[in-house]
């Protein structure tokens, strides 16, 4: 049985377009109908002239593919008509859809070669390129000041966004309606810069890009495009997201990463809650890893220093050297398990995450109090750090997929706040640490990054509340009261024991005298 061919809408998106809008319609080559099944569909956006009648007209023509013509009554611009063409897409049930230009700029008959990378299954979407030949955007017309701007556009963005396409900026576009509806395309600008904005999301959403060489040709068309707006538009798109990856900024268009993308990833190499919490377990210790995510702590202890480690989250763990691993909820409070067995309790960057992390921590002190050897090593972000007081410094409070504004945090605490809390849940601080920034994490790892974590640390010798990233506390249970007033009756026991016996003997030693 024949495999079903793919559907395909080209989408042609239209504005004063009269004088090219029927070539460009007769332009797509018939070829394709060979692997595909093509259907056009054109969106005038407002034109003041006669786009939709002449589009309309072709439309009734003798053609071998349905001509489908829509148009606005009010200008949507140019990203609002592109989410009206792909919206119709998936729709419509389209696999496949192509954007090409009313004016002619791109040339329809490339579509048979960007079409196939798709059909192959090699992308999830294709750009036509003008740049991908050496000044071949120049001899087809691009004027030098748009060359230019391009090239230096382009530059920037794929430094920004860790990506490396050779043009960010055209307008000729094959999309996989899968990859379409997987990311929030409705939430783009309806400006120009909505194309650098799905490019984004792609990007972050992990899908695949492929670029095709296509020709240039500029005609007689007028460009309706503000460069500088268009300039400062993307650029902006592209720091914002490239802030989004660090944490520092959150926009809910760049949300795009698939679910578990990201999970919690290790931190030995540099200064961190996972490295300090590492110094200080003891060898061949047991140890119980509050919210220890994929288990590298308990892993690392394990392989390194002979612990046996087990680990409690909510989602299940992937480390295998674990001893025991609890899937359970902190939420729900503490786990039953005996708590006298272990040496050390970890909880790194775990308490930001509970509801009520003071009711937690007597949960915990309550569980503990009887075990006077135990530690507890905790950590937890600093809403005191530069980069929030910065923010509100502008009046920006954004929460990010990660950081210390990460979206799944219930409850943010300073040094003090953070001290206050955990004595006041019974437990006394043995030692207290600023933590910096996790700028590997954030760069790579390079000479850049550990500078940056080298001169962090000398900032928080000379500000520990607004330069610490992250608060480090090493802690014990208090003696409870209960264990206070017994420890208190046995030494008077023992007190009085002595006492009693020390009268004996001055009595024994009275009575040999006077015999």
């Amino acid at each position: 049985m024949p495999s079903r061919k793919p559907r395909v809408l080209i989408f042609i998106v239209a504005y004063n377009a009269e004088k090219t809008i029927a070539r460009v319609i007769r332009r797509i080559p018939l070829t394709l109908l060979d692997d595909y099944e093509i259907e056009a569909l054109i969106i005038d956006d407002a034109s003041r002239d006669a786009t939709f009648e002449k589009s309309y007209e072709t439309s009734k023509q003798e053609l071998p593919f349905r001509v489908h013509t829509l148009f606005n009554p009010e200008n949507q611009g140019y990203g609002g008509n592109q989410k009206l063409g792909y919206h119709y897409a998936i729709q419509h049930g389209f696999d496949l859809v192509a954007l090409v230009h009313g004016d002619g700029q791109y040339a329809p008959e490339c579509l048979p070669d960007l079409l196939q990378p798709l059909r192959d299954g090699q992308a999830d979407a294709v750009f036509g390129s003008r740049m991908m030949t050496r000044h071949g955007a120049l001899r087809g017309g691009m004027p030098l000041y748009k060359y230019a701007g391009n090239r230096i556009l382009t530059w920037i963005e794929n430094r920004l966004l860790g990506a490396n396409l050779s043009e960010f900026h055209s307008g000729y576009r094959i999309y996989s309606t899968r990859a379409l509806q997987a990311i929030p395309f409705h939430r783009n600008s309806n400006g120009f810069h909505f194309d650098t904005e799905i490019i984004i999301q792609l990007l972050r959403s992990g899908r695949r890009i492929i670029e095709r060489p296509i020709p240039t040709y500029y005609g007689d068309e007028i460009c309706h495009v503000n460069g500088i707006a268009y300039a400062v538009n993307v650029v902006l798109a592209a720091t914002k997201a490239s802030l989004q990856q660090l944490g520092i900024f959150y926009d809910r268009k760049f949300d795009c990463a698939p679910p578990g993308a990201a999970r919690y990833l290790p931190k030995f190499e540099y200064r961190s809650p996972h490295s300090l919490a590492f110094e200080r377990v003891a060898e061949s210790s047991r140890v119980l890893d509050l919210g220890c995510a994929g288990g590298y702590v308990g892993g690392a202890l394990s392989r390194s220093k002979g612990c046996e480690v087990d680990g409690v989250d909510s989602l299940p763990s992937i480390e295998p050297r674990l001893c025991r691993f609890y899937l359970h909820d902190l939420n729900q409070g503490l786990p039953a398990l005996d708590f006298n067995h272990y040496r050390y309790v970890l909880m790194l960057d775990v308490i930001e995450h509970l509801t009520r992390p003071e009711a937690f921590l007597e949960d915990l002190y309550a569980a503990l109090k009887t075990n006077p050897q135990v530690e507890i090593l905790i950590s937890t972000a600093n809403i005191g750090f530069v980069i929030p007081r910065f923010m509100l410094l502008f009046g920006q409070f954004n929460y990010g997929k990660r950081g210390i504004l990460d979206l799944t945090h219930t409850r943010l605490f300073t040094f003090g706040s953070f001290a206050r809390a955990i004595r006041q849940a019974g437990f006394d601080i043995l030692e207290t640490h600023g933590v910096p920034a996790p700028f590997p994490l954030a760069l790579g790892e390079g000479w850049l990054a550990r500078f940056l974590v080298k001169a962090n640390q000398v900032l928080i010798r000379v500000s520990r509340g607004l330069f610490s990233y992250q608060i480090f506390i090493r802690m014990k249970p208090r003696p409870s009261i209960e264990y206070l007033l017994k420890v208190a009756g046995e030494h008077s026991e023992r007190r009085i024991q002595r006492i009693e016996e020390m009268a004996a003997r001055a009595r024994s030693s009275g009575s040999g005298e006077l015999s």
